[in-house]
């Protein structure tokens, strides 16, 4: 139920990565597409090295980090880029939501402001957890969701690392499952085809990959020990909503992510 409660307004937040809205603005002070992801979403942290980055992104070529940040602190402050993202936010969002989402965003709300009391290791989240609330309902569905999806992460995180999967190693497995093509994650997360193709190697002789590149049944046990622990680290912040509510939370969520999809804000999704 957790997953579900996650996925159901996942695109709500996850747009936002995507969205022609926001690489125009990042691009408007001087940042490409990687830049802009990854300058925007660290913005809340201040201005950072490519370290921090690197530590709280986790799955990322560190060169790809590193030839962005801390550079981009030289073209926009911090605050600007958080202005600039919530101002992508409002204009993309607002052509795919509907105007009732009064009883979405309250029930989103509870759950995050329930999540804020739990900051403890969660680097990221804790930064965002920082912010201020939006004043337009919309813009607090997303910040509510933003928060729920930055607490998740953080705990997913501490899912890889106790299992000690490393960023590559996870994306590898990920791919492994079957759901995902290679290519997208290898080049989005900017790794090279060797460094790619040795990890494959390395997790085939850890017997977690079989020759056919999938989960061998001792992957698919690991992984899905990594979801559990992921899916027992973001229960907290839903344990505010009863049973009924949070069924109507998914009840109310779904249509609004298949609206983000289907107005072409995450391709591929459709």
């Amino acid at each position: 139920m957790i997953r579900t409660l996650f996925r159901s307004l996942e695109a709500v937040h996850g747009m936002i990565y995507f969205a022609p809205e926001a690489d125009t603005r990042y691009a408007s002070v001087g940042l490409d597409r990687p830049g802009g992801y990854f300058a925007s979403r660290a913005a809340a942290l201040g201005p950072v090295g490519a370290e921090v980055v690197i530590s709280t992104f986790y799955n990322f070529n560190p060169a790809i980090v590193r030839a962005r940040i801390p550079q981009a602190w030289e073209k926009v402050t911090p605050q600007r880029l958080l202005e600039l993202r919530l101002e992508a936010a409002d204009e993309a969002l607002r052509k795919v939501l509907p105007d009732d989402l009064k009883e979405i965003t309250e029930l989103a709300k509870r759950a995050a402001e329930r999540s804020k009391e739990m900051l403890h290791g969660r680097t990221l989240f804790a930064a965002h957890a920082s912010l201020p609330w939006p004043d337009e309902t919309h813009l607090q569905l997303f910040h509510a969701q933003t928060l729920l999806r930055e607490f998740r992460g953080d705990g997913h995180l501490a899912a890889l690392l106790r299992h000690n999967i490393t960023g590559i190693e996870a994306l590898v497995l990920h791919v492994a499952t079957g759901d995902y093509p290679a290519d997208v994650l290898r080049k989005t997360r900017a790794w090279s085809e060797e460094q790619w193709a040795a990890t494959v190697e390395d997790l085939q002789q850890r017997g977690l990959v079989g020759e056919d590149q999938l989960l061998t049944e001792k992957g698919r046990e690991l992984r899905q020990g990594i979801e559990d622990d992921t899916d027992h680290m973001a229960a907290p912040a839903y344990d505010v909503l009863s049973d009924q509510e949070k069924q109507r939370f998914v009840e109310l969520a779904t249509p609004l992510s298949k609206a983000v999809v289907d107005g072409g804000l995450i391709p591929g999704r459709r």
